[in-house]
């Protein structure tokens, strides 16, 4: 009998585990977002730019996106951005995304508060 040489490698069912994770979790946000319709086919062929058939995989659940169009994905729906960053055990990362929307958002308010000021408008505060 020869002796075990070489290298051992682990078997793959933590790594098919982690593809079927990252499958089933864009394509849960996706459906959330989207729904199942042509419509969300439509709408994920627009933010990324790839075939009808390749969108609809994304949203059965059958594939996932690679690379340039996951990013385009998170670019464009918050459900995938925080979907991807709740795999990679970085929630609290959407606490800091999440409070630049809220700053952009109260800026526009204070400005829409300042114009009908200025056009002598009154503006009621409550107490």
């Amino acid at each position: 009998m020869f002796p075990k040489t070489g290298n051992t490698f682990q078997n793959g069912s933590t790594k098919g585990n982690a593809q079927i994770e990252y499958r089933d979790a864009v394509w849960r946000a996706l459906t959330s977002e989207l729904g199942g319709t042509h419509q969300a086919t439509k709408t994920a062929m627009r933010w990324t730019g790839v075939s009808e058939r390749t969108a609809r995989n994304w949203i059965s659940g059958t594939h996932a996106p690679a690379g340039e169009h996951l990013v385009e994905l998170m670019r464009n729906s918050d459900t995938v951005f925080l979907a991807v960053l709740s795999l990679a055990g970085r929630s609290e990362a959407h606490m800091f995304a999440s409070l630049d929307v809220v700053r952009t958002e109260l800026e526009t308010m204070l400005k829409a508060i300042g114009t009908l000021q200025e056009q002598g408008h009154p503006v009621r505060t409550r107490n």
